[in-house]
């Protein structure tokens, strides 16, 4: 699915960064930043504008081809990995910064990547994600149908024991991101940091 949509010309969701990120780039240490689901490279390059390591791990490869011309474009460089997330593994005490943003996967999935992304954050590293809750599926602006992808504080609460959040939010916002996130949307914004 993912390749078919990123084959398409242009960006499906836009060269410019996640609002969340763009807004909150300055809580993530510098240093070593990994990008989940980080498809056509928006986020992985805004970040390395400013001056952070990062690496894009994605499914998709046209999407991570994408991502690298993003870069060239951009004069910056990222690293991209093509694999399953299920299957990437993060290593232990590795990454300064996680940033998870609309990153779908079945509850079932999610738990174990981020039970991995917490055992990959150096201590006091950040994880920072903006995904859609099940109230999305009222919404026409992205996400999909199936809530099972979606999350919520209290899923982030239990997915993250050993994170305390700085900030953890369920709002309505408007979203511009490309063709594919556009529109009134339900969301949960969360950025915690690894205590130990």
């Amino acid at each position: 699915m993912w390749d078919e949509r990123y084959k398409l010309a242009g960006y499906a969701y836009g060269t410019e960064p996640n609002d969340f990120l763009r807004e909150n780039i300055a809580v993530l240490p510098k240093g070593k930043i990994l990008c989940l689901a980080e498809g056509e490279g928006r986020n992985a390059v805004f970040l390395a504008k400013h001056g952070y390591q990062v690496t894009a791990v994605d499914s998709s490869i046209v999407g991570l081809q994408k991502a690298q011309n993003l870069a060239i474009e951009n004069a910056v460089s990222i690293e991209c990995v093509h694999a399953d997330l299920c299957e990437f593994e993060l290593g232990s005490q590795q990454w300064d910064g996680v940033v998870s943003i609309f990153c779908p996967l079945l509850t079932e999935q999610r738990v174990a990547v981020h039970t991995k992304v917490a055992q990959g954050l150096k201590s006091s590293g950040v994880f920072l994600t903006e995904a859609y809750t099940p109230k999305q599926v009222q919404f026409a602006s992205g996400g999909g149908d199936c809530t099972d992808t979606m999350q919520s504080k209290t899923s982030l609460l239990r997915e993250f024991p050993t994170l305390e959040f700085m900030y953890l939010l369920e709002l309505e916002r408007e979203v511009v991101e490309g063709s594919y996130h556009t529109g009134l949307a339900s969301v949960v914004q969360a950025i915690g940091r690894k205590r130990y």
